[in-house]
């Protein structure tokens, strides 16, 4: 006698070789001997075991699941009950195996409810389950056509919208994404590879470029059609203001103009961008400007934090009166600074200055004294703005006049992809005088704000680091009691609500953006020092990627490196820091060294240095070695 029964959701038979009432002691198809509950046996049988499941099997293949689902009624079934209805007579052990087995091969059909008991599914609960599985099948046959295309090194265009989602921020459950890692998969390549591979990844730049937008801006970098508002109609300023700025600058923020007053006092205006004057509380504008929080800066590129024709409209270009918020100061023939006044108007632009167009003019080399020739507009000017910037150096203990020269570097690409790097001496005259102006701005503004008891953002170092706060406190590395940005509301939405805030003290049917307290504005403080800090980590990241190319194309084999701590070191000449290996034990921070390039991939982002000695400092740069 055998049987034929149930174990974990599979039919089985089995050879009896002892009954009781609870159980079966057989052995199975496969000579094991086990027990088999009584519960879990449906039938017993004579003949040939693997015969009679075989026949089971080929049987419940034939039966017509939607014919056996509609003789079932409504109301729970056996299924013996169901085979008789089915087949029109007795069912045979056979049929009876072969009902059992399509019962449970169509769970969506029939719900097992006991036993050999079993309810047929609601009709409309059957029709969304066949039509799940229908659309899976579809959607599987989807994802094998683009799987398959991508093999070929073809990119479907379903694939092509979704690839900076699927590549930085995938959604894996996505029919897309599915597809693609299949290829990959199938390829045994990364997904980075398979991009690259089919033309979804042109550049290691694209690639940063779309993993950065993908989580600091997922709604992409354009902007709704915001047209302006009606611009407020303002006093205009009775003086002639020019700026100062690189080349490639298109914000901006800032303008000096300088007035003689007589028996050598000189009135001098500082004069700021002010959008904040068209921005409503709430307003869609405000909205952008805390979603975006600053421009984001990299090589041969931005994401301005304004759209385009707001900046259009509120960059201080020359050649017409702009917005501003302008605070002047009366300075003596000593340079002694007079109460400062504050006015909104409309300040007439003269000019644009370029660094690069004045800059060898304007130098420590060229020389800063009044009575040579004049090469350019307002340079008289800033002659006597540096002798003004100097006082201010010194009225904060800050004039170092023996300081080693100090550089930044930034990266500049031409058409053809050849990168250049460019030297900018931190401290030179214009960088000395322009960091002045802005330092006496926005510590003044700082202290209006204090005195007035209000919150903005401010930058603090009472002690240790620098960081934000909406509380003024000292700033030790400055040499000022009160420091905040006010200087740059085009390109920084802590500049903004600063000048929000400011323009309540200066217009009295304005009101503050918030007051102390307020949870809005410490929500502000936290989510711009976050944004700021990734953006600056984003430019960082590109520079160094750029500084691998530049190495590259110039060959370099060895370079001079400072060394900050232990095995990080910072390349000489460019925007670089990286790691090296056998940096002795005793060497000094801040003392600089020769390495050998070992190893270098730009596309990886990876270079591997190896010390050879110590470097005594250069008169000029290791930037000439690279």
């Amino acid at each position: 006698m055998n049987i034929f029964y149930e174990e974990s959701g599979q039919f089985k038979v089995a050879a009896v070789v002892q009954k009781n009432d609870a159980t079966y002691q057989v052995d199975t198809q496969h000579g094991k001997r086990t027990k088999v509950k009584a519960n879990n046996v449906f039938a017993e049988f004579d003949g040939d075991m693997a015969a009679f499941l075989e026949n089971a099997q080929a049987q419940a293949a034939d039966i017509d699941t939607d014919l056996l689902w509609e003789v079932c009624g409504e109301e729970e079934f056996t299924a013996e009950a169901i085979a008789e209805e089915y087949y029109g007579h007795t069912p045979t052990k056979t049929e009876l195996a072969a009902t059992l087995i399509a019962l449970y091969a169509a769970p969506m059909y029939f719900y097992k409810k006991a036993k050999g008991v079993f309810k047929a599914a609601p009709e409309e609960t059957l029709k969304q389950a066949l039509a799940a599985i229908e659309r899976k099948k579809q959607q599987d046959a989807q994802i094998d056509a683009w799987a398959e295309a991508l093999k070929r090194g073809e990119m479907p265009s379903e694939i092509v919208a979704d690839l900076k989602t699927i590549l930085h921020a995938p959604d894996k459950q996505s029919l897309t994404y599915k597809a693609f890692t299949k290829a990959a998969d199938a390829l045994k390549t990364s997904a980075y590879e398979l991009a690259k591979k089919t033309g979804g990844i042109t550049s290691i730049p694209q690639y940063l470029q779309d993993g950065f937008e993908i989580k600091y801006f997922p709604k992409g970098t354009g902007f709704p059609d915001l047209p302006l508002p009606e611009m407020p109609d303002l006093p205009k300023a009775d003086v002639t203001a020019f700026s100062i700025d690189d080349e490639s600058t298109t914000e901006v923020d800032d303008a000096l103009s300088l007035t003689d007053l007589g028996n050598g006092t000189k009135r001098v205006g500082i004069h700021i961008a002010a959008p904040s004057l068209a921005v409503k509380p709430g307003d869609k504008m405000e909205q952008i400007i805390m979603q975006r929080l600053s421009t984001v800066y990299f090589p041969n590129g931005k994401i301005t934090m304004l759209p385009e024709n707001w900046i259009a409209a509120f960059s201080l270009d020359a050649g017409a009166y702009r917005p501003a918020v302008s605070i002047y100061f009366d300075v003596d023939s000593e340079f002694n600074v007079g109460t400062p006044a504050c006015k909104i108007e409309a300040v007439n632009i003269a000019a644009n200055l370029r660094i690069q167009a004045i800059e060898p003019h304007f130098n420590a080399e060229a020389g800063l004294d009044e009575a040579g020739e004049m090469m350019f507009a307002h340079h008289q000017d800033l002659i006597w703005f540096y002798q003004f910037a100097t006082a201010l150096q010194k009225a904060r203990g800050k004039y170092e006049p023996d300081r080693a020269p100090q550089y930044d570097y930034s990266i500049e690409l031409d058409e053809e992809g050849k990168v250049s790097v460019v030297r900018r001496e931190r401290g030179s005259p214009i960088d000395t005088l322009v960091s002045e102006m802005m330092i006496l701005a926005n510590s003044t503004w700082a202290q209006m704000l204090h005195d007035n008891d209000l919150p903005g953002l401010f930058r603090v170092q009472p002690a240790g680091k620098v960081r934000m706060s909406t509380q003024s406190e000292p700033h030790i590395g400055m040499g000022v009691q009160h420091y905040g940005w006010f200087t740059s509301p085009l390109r920084r939405a802590a500049d903004y609500i600063n000048q929000k805030q400011l323009l309540s003290l200066i217009d009295d049917s304005a009101e503050p953006l918030y007051q102390n307290s307020d949870a809005e504005l410490f929500a502000a403080l936290r989510d711009f020092d976050a944004a700021y800090t990734a953006y600056a980590d984003f430019q960082r990241q590109m520079e160094a990627y750029w500084s691998l190319v530049y190495l590259q194309q110039q060959g370099t084999n060895e370079l001079t490196a400072t060394i900050l701590k232990e095995d990080l070191v910072r390349i000489e000449g460019l925007p670089l820091v990286t790691r090296a290996t056998g940096i002795p034990f005793d060497a000094l921070p801040k003392s600089q060294a020769l390495f050998k390039i070992t190893e270098l991939d730009a596309e990886k982002q990876f270079v591997a240095l190896n010390y050879i000695k110590a470097a005594a400092p250069a008169g000029k740069t290791a930037g000439n070695a690279v």
